[in-house]
């Protein structure tokens, strides 16, 4: 790093730029992130789990994954839901929420996931997408759930389209 300084050459690097700064120099145009949260979907419990931004959640830690699903025949389905937070002159909402699949088998230290695929969802529930056909009764009920507990007042103000999609 100290090399490229002296040379005068910028590190390339993922930027996180903050919607209120007016950045227009180097990595203008970046993903800002400061207001997607993963939520994790686990035998009928949904957590908001940060580890999951970078594929460390907690169920994720010490699991090898695979692209092939046989890898996995004796996994559970496990869901990371990423949800967006947006904010209007009104307040707060849940601007987007998209699901991701995932097979965990804890005892064998296999999983199955399609990263591309998480990669994807995590772009449409920034781009204030709503994804959640996938998701069973049991992990709507959880979701919806969780976004209650954790702000009502932002469930109240979301689009109907989210209401409508966990009940």
């Amino acid at each position: 790093m100290e090399q490229n300084e002296q040379n005068g050459k910028k590190q390339i690097a993922l930027n996180i730029v903050s919607a209120k700064s007016k950045h227009k120099g180097f990595g203008a145009g970046s993903i800002d992130l400061n207001n997607l949260s993963p939520v994790i979907i686990d035998q009928g419990e949904a957590k908001i789990d940060i580890g999951a931004m970078h594929a460390k959640s907690k169920v994720e830690r010490g699991i090898k994954f695979s692209t092939n699903r046989e890898d996995v025949p004796n996994g559970r389905q496990v869901w990371l839901v990423w949800v967006a937070v947006d904010r209007t002159e009104q307040g707060q909402l849940y601007g987007g929420a998209t699901a991701c699949e995932m097979w965990i088998d804890t005892e064998a230290k296999r999983g199955w996931k399609l990263l591309a695929d998480h990669v994807n969802r995590m772009d449409y529930a920034l781009k204030r997408r709503f994804m959640l056909d996938d998701l069973g009764p049991e992990e709507r009920a959880a979701l919806k759930t969780l976004l209650i507990s954790h702000n009502e007042e932002w469930w109240n103000a979301s689009p109907d389209v989210l209401k409508e999609a966990l009940s």
